[in-house]
């Protein structure tokens, strides 16, 4: 039986990996056609011959800035979340104060917003402010979109931190800020983990912000570039599919690298000494 329970375990993993892969597969071989190949010839058939040209026509369009302006973009939400997050989760787990409850309630009520509600709010008080079509008027709400999940996440970890770790840091003398940083963030890695990718993969992808507050191409970030390659190369699907290889390629590395953080922030239930 166990035999048996194994073979069944690698047949499942190998049906998983044709259904999960076989996508990105199709994608990167539709890349290499040509135009009148692509029409021509089954979407199912190899490429004939392999059109890397593709790939330059793409980075010539001015892919290349549009990834960066996601990259600096995605970088700073990210890190402005993971570190805002975990403090305020750290004040939510640890601190008994008046309305702490309610607060904590506050910031999961921002998981059943849904973004749309917002964008004309958004949209006012980005204009307002004088940050419209610029980079950083589009960190703010990424950062507030992405903070009430990741509190979620944090505050489920930091209170299976044993309290005896703290009590410990107070007797050597540490303050509020010390046991932060030296205690419950060395001890939290695989939520900040999970956190960072998590975050990074959503804002990666997000489109409907950056399609209401950036007009200027220049701005742009690249779900929006990608949108208007579509536009320009409509007939060229090749093109297309080429701009999304090289659009998908860094979350592909990025899970190669931290697959297991991943696993290990959504699996880990409890603090090993």
């Amino acid at each position: 039986m166990r035999v048996i329970g194994t073979i069944l375990k690698y047949i499942l993993a190998l049906f998983w990996l044709f259904v999960t892969g076989f996508p990105f597969a199709f994608i990167f071989m539709s890349s290499l056609k040509g135009m009148m190949e692509y029409f021509t010839s089954s979407i199912w058939a190899l490429p004939e011959q392999f059109q890397f040209g593709n790939y330059a026509q793409v980075l010539q369009a001015g892919f290349h800035r549009y990834f960066f302006n996601s990259l600096l973009v995605t970088s700073v939400a990210v890190f402005i979340v993971v570190i805002s997050a975990s403090m305020a989760a750290n004040a939510i787990a640890r601190f008994k104060f008046r309305w702490g409850g309610a607060v904590y309630a506050l910031f999961l009520a921002g998981m059943m917003i849904p973004i749309h509600v917002t964008l004309i709010p958004v949209y006012n008080m980005t204009r307002q402010l004088g940050m419209y079509d610029s980079l950083l008027g589009l960190i703010g709400p990424y950062v507030a979109y992405s903070l009430p999940v990741s509190i979620f996440i944090f505050v489920g970890f930091i209170k299976e931190i044993p309290i005896e770790l703290e009590e410990a840091a107070v007797v050597d003398g540490a303050n509020r800020y010390q046991i932060y940083w030296h205690v419950i963030l060395p001890v939290i890695k695989p939520a900040i983990s999970t956190v960072a990718i998590y975050n990074m993969v959503m804002l990666w992808n997000e489109f409907i912000y950056a399609l209401v507050l950036l007009s200027s191409p220049a701005k742009w970030i690249l779900t929006l570039g990608l949108w208007n390659f579509r536009g320009e190369y409509g007939i060229h699907v090749p093109l297309v599919m080429a701009g999304l290889v090289l659009s998908v390629l860094p979350l592909i590395i990025a899970y190669i690298f931290f697959h297991e953080q991943i696993i290990k922030g959504m699996t880990a239930g409890s603090v090993k000494g």
